[in-house]
């Protein structure tokens, strides 16, 4: 039986961080599925649909891994994914105090669910999409942080004429 881990997030973008979480993962499971979720309560750079054609982008293909953008709680999206893991990152001593109440909550509704936590490679564990975004915001190089589709998406997103870097005083 093939085993089958989903890996749930924002991806706002996705970085080389969330895409060497998911090379390596594919060493030990079978195909995995990338959740995008739809977060009410943050407001997004990218749309759904850009964010999931960007994690595409980053992977290039692989056929083992499934793109797919869900609402509500992840441990529905993975009984409905097929999936029996729960990959999540970590990052930083400061991301394992949430990360571990909301595994323990989804093992309190999903108990055959498990989750299991993943260490970034050390060359990208300090990259964070909100890191990434304000980087590009202000015109500095990303390009080793992210995919170079990525890196043109969010270059193609801060150059937008609706958008201004650094709203300072107007020039007389």
């Amino acid at each position: 039986m093939p085993k089958v881990a989903l890996y749930a997030g924002s991806f706002d973008p996705i970085t080389n961080g969330h895409a060497d979480l998911i090379r390596r993962s594919l060493r030990f499971v079978d195909h995995l599925v990338v959740g995008v979720a739809v977060n009410l309560s943050k407001v997004p750079l990218f749309t759904i649909e850009e964010r999931m054609e960007l994690i595409r982008a980053a992977v290039e293909g692989d056929p083992r891994v499934e793109v797919r953008s869900f609402s509500g709680l992840v441990v529905d999206f993975a009984r409905s994914a097929g999936a029996s893991v729960v990959l999540r990152g970590l990052r930083a001593v400061a991301d394992f105090e949430y990360e571990y109440q909301m595994a323990l909550m989804n093992r309190h509704l999903a108990p055959t669910l498990e989750t299991m936590f993943m260490v970034p490679s050390l060359e990208v564990s300090y990259v964070s999409s909100s890191l990434v975004r304000e980087v590009a915001r202000f015109g500095g190089d990303i390009d080793a942080l992210v995919h170079p589709a990525v890196a043109k998406a969010l270059r193609e997103k801060y150059s937008a004429p609706s958008f201004t870097a650094n709203p300072g005083p107007s020039a007389k």
